[in-house]
């Protein structure tokens, strides 16, 4: 579907969903969906901004010609050389011999790598603060290294306010033809975008955030996700939160591992005893859930009690694949406790502290807790303790 964005009278959408795709980069899933996004800006000059997945190259292109009207793209603006994005651009460089496509010093070189050294005569090559005159637009182009490729840059319509932010404030899930997304809709599955995809660079999303700062923005265009148009604070200050590692909400989020149901007992049993104190508790099963929901919930919330049965003496899969994906991903500035469980040699805790303890600015309380085979009723007096430590 084409459509022309709100607010601007020459600047339009040429979306794919692509509902077909069961794990977005081979691990993510993605129940509702993936869109790739394009947009074309009509004016003296034509600009397409980035092509899509190969997977929905013939949908695009017929609502590239729809867009054209019979013109012909005079640019090619490549933000982002993931194949994503990027799995378009042979075949749109051949169906459009005359098209210049822009690209920067780094993605210019992955360019070849990806492509071979096809296009080298049709590059136009910017840098931070270039700028691309098309007519009464102009394009100026900002560097975004590390969010979350080296090569990423956004740019800034600065006729219509609008930020093409490549793979920034995206998220899973088609958007059908709802372009413009409610907030309640939007966070969840952004939040687990960003901290699954983009998490471990935090720092370099405050840089683009503070240049983002300077611009007078007023429509987010992602190459994921629906067209954001209103209330940039809100986006914006969600942003601001993940990237800087801090938590989103107050509450314990209780990860827990569990083979024959007695650690989820435990588990379960300790959710009731935080929200007794009056504090919101999260249990999530990791054998059952979606595992880039439970890393995304380690980031929402400002304590965690991770819970984990011990596994041929270490810790059962699930839990060590989260933790080990925290450690990627540059967890930090949380305090956490562990709960374990044995039948003989209990210690999943100390292997589970020890995983995290590299990680920065991690408070780990002293009470851990150590359960038998079954809970009894003085682990739920244990479990008592390190909650009085935890929720100090």
């Amino acid at each position: 579907m084409v459509e022309k964005l709100a607010g601007s009278s020459d600047v339009y959408f040429l979306g794919v969903d692509d509902t077909t795709l069961d794990l977005f980069e081979s691990q993510y899933r993605i129940p509702n969906g993936m869109s790739y996004n394009s947009y074309l800006i009509r004016d003296e000059k034509i600009a397409v901004m980035d092509t899509v997945d190969h997977r929905a190259t013939d949908m695009w292109l017929d609502h590239l010609e729809e867009a054209l009207d019979g013109r012909a793209p005079d640019f090619l603006v490549v933000h982002h050389m993931e194949p994503d994005h990027s799995g378009s651009i042979r075949v749109f460089m051949e169906k459009y011999p005359e098209t210049k496509i822009v690209v920067n010093p780094k993605s210019r070189v992955m360019l070849s790598q990806f492509l071979g050294d096809t296009y080298n005569d049709r590059q136009v090559v910017v840098n931070e603060g270039d700028t691309l005159k098309l007519g009464a637009h102009e394009l100026t182009f900002v560097m975004a290294p590390m969010v979350h490729w080296p090569e990423v840059m956004v740019s800034f319509d600065t006729k219509d306010g609008i930020l093409f932010s490549a793979d920034a404030f995206g998220k899973f899930g088609a958007v059908g033809d709802r372009r413009y997304a409610e907030k309640s809709s939007w966070t969840d599955e952004a939040r687990r975008y960003f901290l699954n995809i983009v998490g471990k660079y935090g720092m370099m999303v405050q840089k683009l955030l503070a240049k983002a700062g300077a611009l007078d923005i007023r429509t987010i265009c992602p190459l994921h996700g629906p067209v954001i148009k209103e209330d940039m604070a809100f986006y914006l200050g969600l942003y601001d939160t993940w990237s800087s590692y801090r938590p989103e909400e107050e509450g314990v989020f209780i990860p827990y591992a569990s083979v024959h149901g007695n650690t989820k007992a435990a588990a379960l049993k300790l959710a009731e005893l935080v929200s007794a104190r009056g504090v919101k508790a999260v249990p999530f099963d990791l054998t059952r859930g979606d595992a880039a929901e439970a890393l995304a919930d380690c980031y929402r919330y400002d304590k965690i009690v991770f819970a984990s049965v011990t596994y041929d003496g270490g810790i059962f899969p699930a839990m060590q694949s989260l933790l080990y994906k925290l450690t990627l991903k540059n967890f930090q500035n949380r305090k956490v406790a562990f709960l374990e469980n044995g039948s003989w040699a209990p210690q999943a805790a100390c292997l589970m502290e020890k995983m995290l303890c590299g990680m920065k600015s991690i408070s780990v309380c002293s009470h851990k807790v150590t359960i038998r085979s079954a809970m009894k009723e003085a682990d739920v007096t244990a479990m008592n303790a390190m909650l009085d430590e935890l929720l100090a």
